[in-house]
Order: C-alpha cells, then structure tokens, then sequence
C-alpha cells in the first residue's frame, strides 16, 4: 500500500474503524503524548513522579497503553493496577530530555544510542522477571516521547523490522527518507482533551511512519 493511501485510511477510518477523532481510539495516543509532552516543554519533568501527579501520569499511560491492545492475552500488565507504573514513571521522569527531540529523520549513532538506552531503562522499570516485550517497550516510547514507531505485528510485518536495534532503526530511517515528502506533507496537530480542539502540539515523524505501518501491516496480513 502506498504511503498517502495509508495514512489517509488511519485518519479516515475504514469498516467499522472510525479513524482519527476526538472521542476515538487512535487520539488515546494524543492525551498521553500531550500529557508527557508538557512536561518536557515545560522543563518539569521531574514532577511526573511527585505526590500531586504520579497517580494522573500512571493513569495516562495505562489508559494508552490499554487503548492499544497492551492488556490483552498474555500480557502482564492485564493482573496489575495502574499502581504497577509508579517505577516506571519515575524512570521517565529522569530521563534524558533529548528523547523528545530525536525523530525518524535524526537516527544518528548517538541517538540510537540514547533510544537503546532507553529502551533498556523502560525493561529495568516495568521488572525483567516480567521479561517485557519490545511491541510493549516501543508503544510506550511512542506515547510518551514519540521518537519511535510501536514495533507491533502490523509494523513489524509492513517495515519488515525484527527488534528495536541499530539495525532496525537505520531502517525506520531509510524508510522516512525515501518517503520524506509525502510524510513531511501532512501536519497533524494533537487533540486537546477539553475542547477536542487542534493543540500546538504536532506529530512526529516516527509517529507517522507507525500509522503507515499499522494500516499497511494490516493489510499485508489480511491478504495472507
């Protein structure tokens, strides 16, 4: 499937998949991108995980993160609370800030390096006797930082992407740049929560590359 017909059936719905609005599912990504996102802008990363916000900051990951599909079957996370996340917050709150600038056009050696790393800070946090799988690790690295698409079936399948390694983001990398143009022709502004309103708040790259991704992966499947 070309790129523009894939992104346009996200936004757009198709069957019973209403698309991209306000009160459907695809804009769970947008409240918990926007959530985390503020406080990276506004240098307060740290109060994620204060007494006022770690309950609202687990809760905003957590609905995310059931919103898609990380709590069904065999996963882990479907015998915990919300409660399970406060490590995990705390491990993002001190992370580095550049994890929010680093996009599918910036894959250098020093920023995968920094996306590994963090990768391997979000294992530690959510416990590796829960042996936490890379669909899981990169769908949270997309809600909350946005620097890398979810490395779901659908991706994985339409990428032809196997784990989150070098290797695999040079090919995220190499994908965007081909297709730079017609990615870089949509702007695509968050949802704001209160009023369903367009946020300053505008998607990234990699954030657009996994929507090409699922719907072309989708597609790939089905046909199989």
């Amino acid at each position: 499937m070309d790129v523009k017909t894939a992104i346009d059936t996200y936004l757009n719905g198709s069957g019973k998949n209403k698309g991209r609005t306000p009160d459907e599912r695809y804009s769970s990504f947008d409240y918990c991108y926007n959530y985390f996102y503020s406080f990276f802008r506004e240098n307060r990363l740290l109060e994620l995980a204060d007494e006022n916000n770690i309950q609202m900051s687990s809760l905003q990951l957590g609905n995310y993160l059931a919103s898609f599909g990380m709590m069904r079957g065999s996963s882990f996370l479907l015998e915990k609370s919300v409660r399970h996340y406060r490590t995990l917050i705390t491990s993002i709150s001190k992370m580095d800030p550049i994890l929010w600038k680093i996009d599918a056009d910036s894959y250098n050696e020093e920023n995968i390096g920094l996306l590994l790393n963090c990768k391997n800070q979000i294992f530690e946090a959510l416990g590796k006797e829960n042996k936490p799988t890379d669909t899981l690790i990169t769908k949270i690295m997309l809600g909350v930082f946005g620097n890398v698409p979810a490395y779901d079936t659908n991706v994985k399948k339409s990428l032809k992407l196997n784990s989150l390694n070098e290797k695999s983001l040079l090919k995220i990398k190499d994908f965007y740049e081909k297709n730079s143009e017609i990615i870089d022709s949509y702007e695509i502004y968050t949802y704001d929560f209160l009023t369903s309103k367009n946020t300053d708040i505008k998607y990234t790259k990699a954030k657009l590359v996994d929507m090409y991704g699922f719907i072309d992966g989708m597609s790939k499947i089905r046909q199989h």
